[in-house]
């Protein structure tokens, strides 16, 4: 039933269609001007570009995509910091220090213990590369200018294989404390401060920041810049006893 009833609806809309012929040529003259107007702009374009209006054309529906491009910084400074803590200056020192402990009752002492220790000290100071930022690095034409993070003590430590306690006692009929572990690390303690003292002193921050530019400059000439400009910074302000 509801087939018959459709039937009928679409043959009553397609003989309305036919019996107005009016609207039926006034589509048809819509769709033959659309496509005389595109024949003409068509024409037109090719008589007055040639190729060219093709070439465009083919550009307006063609999928491009843009060259790639590369932050030249964010490469310098992963190879840099592969060099992670760059350790250019290393100053050793050996020292003799005596530590001392007393026994007392009341007020009174009545024995000391005395240890003589030698003591090899070493401080490594150089620049931590995994301070470096691309901001650090600039890149124009085939010159590369890169700041290095400033200088600082990176380590140091108490060589306990090369020490050694060279008298340890405890005085006149051994009063003295058994305390030979405590005063072995007070020596230790007291040596440290001592070496790394000894190290600023004689500039041990300021090597490290000249042997830092060389090695950092021949790094970086590998990677086939024409020019190389390496700049330090001054060590901050208390990085160094």
């Amino acid at each position: 039933m509801r087939d018959q009833f459709q039937k009928p609806q679409i043959s009553k809309i397609a003989s309305g269609l036919l019996r107005t012929p009016g609207l039926f040529r006034n589509l048809m003259l819509m769709a033959t001007g659309g496509t005389v107007l595109f024949g003409l702009v068509l024409g037109v374009g090719v008589l007055r570009s040639g190729s060219r209006f093709f070439e465009g054309l083919g550009a307006m529906f063609s999928l491009s995509q843009p060259k790639p491009e590369v932050d030249v910084r964010t490469l310098v400074v992963r190879q840099v910091r592969g060099a992670s803590e760059l350790t250019t200056s290393v100053f050793t020192m050996e020292s003799v220090v005596p530590t001392r402990q007393e026994q007392k009752l009341g007020n009174y002492t009545i024995g000391a213990t005395t240890l003589l220790y030698i003591a090899y000290g070493e401080v490594r100071a150089g620049v931590d590369l995994k301070d470096l930022s691309p901001a650090d690095v600039q890149v124009k034409d085939n010159t590369i200018q890169l700041r290095l993070p400033p200088p600082r003590i990176l380590d140091s430590k108490i060589d306990v294989n090369k020490s050694s306690v060279y008298d340890y006692n405890r005085g006149f009929l051994g009063l003295g404390p058994d305390v030979a572990p405590q005063l072995q690390t007070l020596a230790q303690r007291e040596t440290l401060k001592k070496i790394q003292k000894a190290a600023c002193d004689q500039g041990i921050l300021k090597q490290a920041n000249d042997r830092a530019e060389l090695v950092v400059e021949k790094l970086l000439s590998t990677a086939g810049y024409k020019a190389v400009v390496v700049k330090t910074q001054a060590p901050v302000s208390g990085s160094c006893l």
